[in-house]
């Protein structure tokens, strides 16, 4: 019964590997995989790049990076060089305009004349001047200057509320010199900050090979310790409201969810939930310790292939350049391709209303360099609208967006799917060597990352296209819903949910199954579908060792990144707020005016740089997971199909490597 059970199960999920005489890790002699997804792939790249150079073309972020005023000739620029700043004639015109700000597309705009024509009747000059500062390119007055006396406006407290206000939103300048003097006095402390994390990421990984037992130890006991006073404190409160009488029939249905936690049926709820998982936790440790020992000893063995690779510890840092470049491309080509079409002007009059305005063509065409004369309608002047649409580009700069947005998503995940074959054919590579370190490959890093690159560029496409595909699918969701919000129903808001909690369950699925496919490419070499297949089957075999040591890993993962992270920002938060006393004049802590703002950057570089370190970390122990089960499946620890796994983990599985005859033993 047993054996007809153990046949239908491999039946289920295919049956364990076959001892091959002639494996001895990631094969050599391979052929191109996924040829026809390559050549889409590489089709849609050379696609993206003329996109990139049409938005280069008929592109101008001068646009938006630059004011203009209103001839459209560009401030500090061409023969404006000398003239940095655009003024506002009437800047109380932006004010009490309703069109105050539109920074975007179009930029800063304010219905005021913005060029100097000595015609002060036409109100083409300014009839005051304001000492003004300037912001983001443009002059705004000063917020303790008394606005002067202007005809039809009489609450100079509104005129001062508003400039203030203005000022408040875009003068940063103040701000700005403040956070660059700050960077300038700290820079060498945050690289120092950087260092102390990268050091602290290093060792931790190096240390695992001594201490994962007892720190994994450490972290379950904790875990189990948390939840035993969580279950106390809820204990605690159920006692004290069950003699208060307080219960929920007293207190009925509410929308404020803060009112539960005066009834006794919530921190009994709360009790009977941590005792749940108390147990369950209680019950696995003592059930699956075996498991955890594997693990553990898989954590050690993943340390040690980091220590005889250090290179791909740096990996990461040709993932992030390679990150970095396509994202600056795709933000060039989106701000070229905004920026595409001619600047179009029209009509405008401050009042409407005035008489003689009623026969002005108002949001008409107009040439902002001819002179306006109307004297029927005071305030007439031809003001900055848009851009042109027409003209093949701009009526396509949509579509063209979308093609890169598209190209984004496909690049991104086609650099982070690169890496995660590279690195797992480097630490195939340590797993299969039976003579450690002598039968490692001299440059196992870059030779994983030329064959992946020669052979394997299709497949990457491939599963970085499936992922591409439901990222976009979940954007637009996310788009829809967003739209929709203030119209929809109970019901239809469920059913929106539903739909984004299904495709954030499908992203992580296919992350979880391309992890493990590229890493059965990388040793292989077979194309995705296949290796995907492979990888899912073998997993499923052995699916309780999948939850273990996936569980376990993550536990150790957040464990370090906590401590490398809290580290340096406990030291940063110490040492730039000026409170580690003794300190020398070497060491003095720079003057800053807001010492938050290194200690922020520290940390965020800082959970960066343990992010990388501990990926690779996370990669390499699951290349490592994947060959001992092959190793286990292929092998039996006989002379002719000895493991290949280390010494522990034999003696972890009760199993041994028969000795040789000559008694010449092969040594790991």
């Amino acid at each position: 019964m047993g054996g007809k059970q153990r046949d239908e199960d491999d039946e289920a999920y295919g049956k364990p590997v076959k001892y091959d005489p002639s494996f001895r890790g990631p094969i050599k002699n391979r052929s191109c995989t996924d040829v026809i997804c390559c050549v889409l792939f590489l089709l849609f790249i050379l696609g993206y790049i003329v996109v990139g150079i049409v938005a280069w073309l008929y592109g101008d972020p001068r646009q938006v990076l630059y004011p203009r005023n209103s001839t459209g000739a560009y401030c500090g620029m061409g023969e404006n060089k000398d003239k940095p700043y655009l003024l506002y004639f009437n800047i109380f015109s932006c004010i009490l305009s309703s069109n105050i700000i539109s920074v975007a597309e179009n930029g800063l705009q304010c219905p005021t004349p913005q060029t100097v024509i000595t015609s002060l009747q036409q109100e083409l000059c300014p009839s005051f001047l304001l000492p003004s500062a300037p912001a983001l390119g443009r002059c705004f007055p000063w917020t303790n200057v008394t606005p002067p006396a202007l005809p039809g406006i009489t609450n100079d407290t509104t005129i001062q509320q508003g400039i203030s206000g203005l000022i408040d939103s875009l003068n940063a300048r103040d701000i700005s010199v403040k956070i660059f003097e700050d960077f300038a006095q700290s820079w060498y402390w945050i690289l120092v900050a950087l260092g102390v994390a990268l050091v602290l990421s290093l060792l931790f990984i190096l240390l695992l090979r001594l201490v994962a037992g007892p720190l994994v130890l450490v972290l379950i006991l904790g875990v189990l310790g948390v939840l035993a006073y969580g279950i106390y404190y809820c204990w605690e409160e159920y006692r004290v409201l069950r003699d208060k009488g307080a219960s929920i029939s007293q207190l009925g249905f509410t929308t404020n969810l803060s009112a539960y936690q005066s009834v006794q049926e919530t921190w009994l709820a709360a009790l009977i939930v941590l005792a749940v998982l108390e147990a369950i936790l209680l019950l696995m440790l003592i059930f699956l310790r075996q498991r955890i020992r594997i693990a553990i000893a898989l954590l050690k063995e993943a340390s040690k292939a980091v220590g005889q690779m250090m290179s791909t510890m740096f990996y990461p840092l040709v993932t992030f350049v390679l990150l970095l470049i396509c994202i600056a491309y795709w933000a060039m080509t989106a701000l070229y391709l905004a920026t595409s079409g001619q600047p179009q002007y029209v009509l405008w009059a401050s009042n409407i209303s005035s008489p003689g305005c009623e026969k002005v063509p108002i949001n008409t065409s107009c040439n902002p360099t001819a002179h306006l004369v109307n004297s029927s309608c005071p305030g007439l002047m031809c003001v900055f609208q848009g851009y042109s649409s027409k003209g093949l580009i701009q009526r396509s700069v949509f579509n063209l967006q979308i093609y890169g947005v598209l190209g984004l998503f496909w690049t991104l995940n086609w650099v982070l799917a690169l890496g995660q074959c590279v690195l797992a054919g480097a630490f195939a590579s340590f797993y299969w060597a039976f003579h450690k370190p002598q039968d490692i490959p001299t440059f196992p890093l870059i030779s994983a990352f030329i064959r992946t690159l020669r052979y394997h560029t299709g497949s990457l496409a491939f599963g970085a296209l499936i992922l591409t595909l439901v990222q976009i699918a979940r954007v637009i969701l996310e788009y829809i819903d967003h739209k929709l919000r203030g119209v929809q129903n109970p019901v239809a808001r469920c059913i929106m949910c539903c739909f984004k909690c299904c495709l954030w369950c499908l992203e992580k699925f296919i992350k979880f199954l391309n992890r493990n496919a590229y890493i059965m490419i990388a040793i292989y070499g077979k194309n995705f579908c296949v290796s995907a297949k492979n990888a899912f089957m073998l997993l499923m075999r052995n699916i309780v060792r999948v939850v273990v040591l996936d569980k376990v890993t993550d536990l150790l993962l957040f464990f370090g990144k906590l401590l490398v992270v809290g580290g340096v920002g406990v030291l940063s938060f110490f040492f730039f707020s000026g409170r580690i006393p003794g300190l020398g004049k070497d060491f003095k802590s720079p003057h800053l005016n807001y010492y938050w703002l290194p200690i922020m950057t520290s940390i965020l570089g800082a959970y960066v740089i343990a992010s990388g370190f501990f990926s690779v970390f996370g990669m390499c122990v699951d290349t490592l997971f994947l060959c001992f089960l092959e190793d286990l499946e292929r092998n039996n620890g006989s002379l002719d199909r000895p493991y290949y796994m280390s010494k522990s983990l034999l003696k972890i599985l009760g199993k041994k490597n028969e000795a040789p005859p000559d008694n010449k033993k092969r040594k790991k």
